[in-house]
Protein backbone atom coordinates (compact mmCIF):
# COMPACT_ATOMS: atom_id res chain seq x y z
CA UNK A 1 0.00 0.00 0.00
CA UNK A 2 1.41 3.36 -1.07
CA UNK A 3 1.10 6.56 0.53
CA UNK A 4 0.34 8.39 -2.22
CA UNK A 5 -2.64 10.21 -2.84
CA UNK A 6 -5.94 7.85 -4.31
CA UNK A 7 -5.30 8.15 -7.97
CA UNK A 8 -8.76 8.87 -9.34
CA UNK A 9 -7.25 9.96 -12.83
CA UNK A 10 -3.75 11.25 -15.04
CA UNK A 11 -2.64 14.13 -17.15
CA UNK A 12 -1.85 13.14 -21.17
CA UNK A 13 -0.69 16.16 -21.01
CA UNK A 14 -4.07 17.73 -23.44
CA UNK A 15 -6.76 16.61 -20.68
CA UNK A 16 -7.83 14.30 -17.62
CA UNK A 17 -7.94 10.49 -18.28
CA UNK A 18 -10.43 9.11 -15.95
CA UNK A 19 -9.14 5.88 -14.45
CA UNK A 20 -11.12 3.46 -12.29
CA UNK A 21 -11.49 4.54 -8.99
CA UNK A 22 -9.65 2.52 -6.43
CA UNK A 23 -10.95 0.68 -3.88
CA UNK A 24 -10.25 -0.92 -0.75
CA UNK A 25 -7.20 1.66 -0.16
CA UNK A 26 -5.80 3.88 2.69
CA UNK A 27 -4.48 7.59 1.96
CA UNK A 28 -1.90 9.37 4.21
CA UNK A 29 -2.69 12.54 4.69
CA UNK A 30 -4.19 15.95 4.71
CA UNK A 31 -7.95 14.88 3.12
CA UNK A 32 -8.92 17.71 1.81
CA UNK A 33 -5.66 17.11 -0.66
CA UNK A 34 -5.88 13.56 -0.79
CA UNK A 35 -9.35 13.69 -1.67
CA UNK A 36 -8.90 15.72 -4.81
CA UNK A 37 -7.17 13.71 -6.91
CA UNK A 38 -11.06 11.20 -6.77
CA UNK A 39 -13.20 11.97 -9.53
CA UNK A 40 -16.73 13.92 -8.77
CA UNK A 41 -19.07 11.79 -7.56
CA UNK A 42 -16.98 9.04 -6.88
CA UNK A 43 -18.51 7.56 -3.83
CA UNK A 44 -21.34 6.19 -2.56
CA UNK A 45 -21.22 6.79 1.50
CA UNK A 46 -19.36 8.52 3.45
CA UNK A 47 -19.37 7.57 6.77
CA UNK A 48 -16.76 9.34 8.94
CA UNK A 49 -16.16 11.04 13.10
CA UNK A 50 -14.00 13.90 12.57
CA UNK A 51 -12.75 16.04 15.48
CA UNK A 52 -15.38 17.52 17.54
CA UNK A 53 -13.50 20.65 17.59
CA UNK A 54 -13.75 20.63 21.28
CA UNK A 55 -10.16 19.98 22.67
CA UNK A 56 -10.56 16.70 23.09
CA UNK A 57 -8.57 15.03 25.87
CA UNK A 58 -9.00 11.48 26.94
CA UNK A 59 -8.83 10.35 30.34
CA UNK A 60 -4.83 8.86 29.77
CA UNK A 61 -4.18 12.29 28.26
CA UNK A 62 -4.65 11.99 24.34
CA UNK A 63 -5.87 14.25 21.91
CA UNK A 64 -6.92 13.92 18.63
CA UNK A 65 -5.29 16.01 15.97
CA UNK A 66 -7.15 19.66 14.61
CA UNK A 67 -9.34 19.44 17.06
CA UNK A 68 -8.62 22.93 18.68
CA UNK A 69 -9.41 24.62 15.25
CA UNK A 70 -12.18 24.55 12.26
CA UNK A 71 -10.08 26.01 9.66
CA UNK A 72 -10.26 22.53 7.95
CA UNK A 73 -14.09 21.96 8.65
CA UNK A 74 -15.70 23.58 5.38
CA UNK A 75 -12.68 22.79 2.74
CA UNK A 76 -12.86 19.22 4.00
CA UNK A 77 -16.61 18.82 3.58
CA UNK A 78 -16.56 20.53 0.23
CA UNK A 79 -14.47 17.75 -1.27
CA UNK A 80 -16.65 15.14 0.52
CA UNK A 81 -19.78 16.82 -1.26
CA UNK A 82 -17.87 17.05 -4.54
CA UNK A 83 -16.78 13.22 -4.28
CA UNK A 84 -20.31 11.67 -2.75
CA UNK A 85 -22.90 11.27 -5.61
CA UNK A 86 -26.16 12.65 -6.05
CA UNK A 87 -28.82 11.49 -4.75
CA UNK A 88 -26.31 9.83 -2.13
CA UNK A 89 -25.60 10.19 1.92
CA UNK A 90 -22.81 10.89 4.33
CA UNK A 91 -23.27 10.05 7.79
CA UNK A 92 -21.29 12.10 10.26
CA UNK A 93 -20.35 12.47 13.89
CA UNK A 94 -20.13 15.59 15.40
CA UNK A 95 -18.96 17.52 18.81
CA UNK A 96 -22.72 19.18 19.73
CA UNK A 97 -20.68 22.01 21.62
CA UNK A 98 -19.74 23.40 18.00
CA UNK A 99 -23.16 22.07 15.88
CA UNK A 100 -24.06 25.74 14.40
CA UNK A 101 -20.38 25.34 12.82
CA UNK A 102 -20.89 21.52 11.57
CA UNK A 103 -24.34 22.49 10.71
CA UNK A 104 -23.12 25.63 8.71
CA UNK A 105 -20.44 23.89 7.04
CA UNK A 106 -22.72 21.53 5.85
CA UNK A 107 -25.04 23.59 4.42
CA UNK A 108 -22.73 25.51 2.64
CA UNK A 109 -21.23 22.84 0.11
CA UNK A 110 -24.56 21.29 -0.12
CA UNK A 111 -24.94 18.57 2.34
CA UNK A 112 -28.47 18.70 3.45
CA UNK A 113 -29.67 17.63 7.23
CA UNK A 114 -32.38 14.78 7.02
CA UNK A 115 -32.12 12.77 10.44
CA UNK A 116 -30.21 12.81 13.09
CA UNK A 117 -29.05 9.50 15.42
CA UNK A 118 -28.38 9.38 18.70
CA UNK A 119 -26.19 6.38 20.30
CA UNK A 120 -27.09 5.78 23.89
CA UNK A 121 -24.61 4.78 25.64
CA UNK A 122 -24.10 2.95 29.15
CA UNK A 123 -21.83 4.92 30.67
CA UNK A 124 -20.79 8.66 30.70
CA UNK A 125 -18.03 9.71 28.81
CA UNK A 126 -17.38 12.50 31.42
CA UNK A 127 -19.49 14.19 33.51
CA UNK A 128 -20.24 18.29 33.61
CA UNK A 129 -23.79 19.91 34.45
CA UNK A 130 -25.20 16.35 32.26
CA UNK A 131 -23.41 13.08 32.51
CA UNK A 132 -22.90 12.47 29.04
CA UNK A 133 -24.07 9.23 27.92
CA UNK A 134 -24.29 9.39 24.34
CA UNK A 135 -22.84 10.39 20.44
CA UNK A 136 -24.91 11.53 17.69
CA UNK A 137 -24.64 11.97 14.08
CA UNK A 138 -26.18 13.71 11.46
CA UNK A 139 -27.33 11.94 8.37
CA UNK A 140 -26.57 14.54 5.61
CA UNK A 141 -28.14 14.03 1.86
CA UNK A 142 -26.25 15.25 -1.15
CA UNK A 143 -29.16 15.98 -3.79
CA UNK A 144 -32.83 14.37 -3.67
CA UNK A 145 -32.00 10.19 -2.53
CA UNK A 146 -34.45 7.79 -2.62
CA UNK A 147 -35.72 6.72 0.79
CA UNK A 148 -34.48 3.34 1.46
CA UNK A 149 -35.88 -0.02 1.28
CA UNK A 150 -35.42 -0.26 4.96
CA UNK A 151 -35.32 2.13 8.31
CA UNK A 152 -33.22 2.01 11.16
CA UNK A 153 -34.31 3.76 14.56
CA UNK A 154 -32.31 7.01 15.18
CA UNK A 155 -31.94 5.81 18.66
CA UNK A 156 -29.19 2.94 18.44
CA UNK A 157 -27.70 1.31 21.61
CA UNK A 158 -24.15 1.36 21.92
CA UNK A 159 -22.55 -2.14 22.70
CA UNK A 160 -20.75 -2.76 26.00
CA UNK A 161 -17.62 -1.37 24.40
CA UNK A 162 -13.89 -1.65 25.63
CA UNK A 163 -12.72 0.33 23.08
CA UNK A 164 -10.48 3.39 22.52
CA UNK A 165 -7.28 1.73 22.65
CA UNK A 166 -6.93 1.95 19.11
CA UNK A 167 -7.76 5.41 19.23
CA UNK A 168 -8.53 8.35 21.42
CA UNK A 169 -12.22 7.96 20.11
CA UNK A 170 -12.61 4.59 18.39
CA UNK A 171 -15.87 3.95 17.63
CA UNK A 172 -17.44 0.25 17.62
CA UNK A 173 -17.98 -1.44 14.40
CA UNK A 174 -21.37 -2.47 15.86
CA UNK A 175 -22.62 0.79 15.23
CA UNK A 176 -21.62 1.67 12.17
CA UNK A 177 -21.90 -1.84 10.23
CA UNK A 178 -26.35 -0.76 10.15
CA UNK A 179 -25.85 2.18 9.40
CA UNK A 180 -23.40 1.23 6.15
CA UNK A 181 -26.45 -2.06 5.41
CA UNK A 182 -29.10 0.94 4.66
CA UNK A 183 -27.44 3.62 3.11
CA UNK A 184 -25.37 1.92 0.70
CA UNK A 185 -25.43 -1.13 -0.95
CA UNK A 186 -23.47 -4.69 -1.64
CA UNK A 187 -20.10 -3.72 -3.32
CA UNK A 188 -20.63 0.33 -3.24
CA UNK A 189 -17.29 2.64 -2.09
CA UNK A 190 -17.75 4.07 1.47
CA UNK A 191 -15.17 6.86 2.33
CA UNK A 192 -13.93 7.89 5.64
CA UNK A 193 -11.77 11.17 5.01
CA UNK A 194 -10.95 11.17 8.83
CA UNK A 195 -10.92 6.86 9.14
CA UNK A 196 -8.46 6.83 12.56
CA UNK A 197 -8.08 3.42 13.46
CA UNK A 198 -9.75 2.20 10.72
CA UNK A 199 -13.68 0.88 12.55
CA UNK A 200 -15.47 2.22 9.64
CA UNK A 201 -13.27 0.63 7.04
CA UNK A 202 -13.73 -2.25 8.75
CA UNK A 203 -17.39 -2.05 8.97
CA UNK A 204 -17.44 -1.50 5.52
CA UNK A 205 -15.32 -4.84 4.57
CA UNK A 206 -17.90 -6.69 6.88
CA UNK A 207 -20.68 -5.06 5.28
CA UNK A 208 -19.46 -6.43 1.48
CA UNK A 209 -18.66 -2.66 0.54
CA UNK A 210 -15.32 -1.43 -0.54
CA UNK A 211 -13.23 1.40 1.73
CA UNK A 212 -11.30 4.47 1.28
CA UNK A 213 -9.74 5.99 4.56
CA UNK A 214 -7.55 9.01 4.78
CA UNK A 215 -5.98 9.77 8.03
CA UNK A 216 -3.59 12.84 9.01
CA UNK A 217 -1.94 10.89 12.19
CA UNK A 218 0.54 8.98 11.15
CA UNK A 219 0.33 6.61 14.36
CA UNK A 220 -3.44 6.07 13.22
CA UNK A 221 -2.52 5.31 9.81
CA UNK A 222 -0.35 2.78 10.48
CA UNK A 223 -2.68 1.21 12.95
CA UNK A 224 -5.86 1.02 10.34
CA UNK A 225 -3.46 0.02 7.79
CA UNK A 226 -2.67 -3.03 9.95
CA UNK A 227 -5.96 -3.90 11.10
CA UNK A 228 -7.36 -3.55 7.37
CA UNK A 229 -4.33 -6.28 6.27
CA UNK A 230 -2.34 -3.14 4.52
CA UNK A 231 1.30 -2.49 4.44
CA UNK A 232 0.99 1.45 5.35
Amino acid sequence: MSTKPFEGERSTGLRQCPLPVPRNRIAHGDCIQRLKSLPDGAIDLVLTDPPYICHYRSRDGRRVVNDDNQDWLVPAFAEVARVLKSGAFAISFYGWSAVEKFVEAWRSVGLRPVGHIVFRKHYASSTRFLRYEHEQAFLLAKGRPNLPAQTIADVIDWPRFTGNRRHPTEKPVEILSPLIEIFSDPGDIVLDPFCGSGSTLEAARTCGRAFLGVELDADHFRTASGRMGLAA
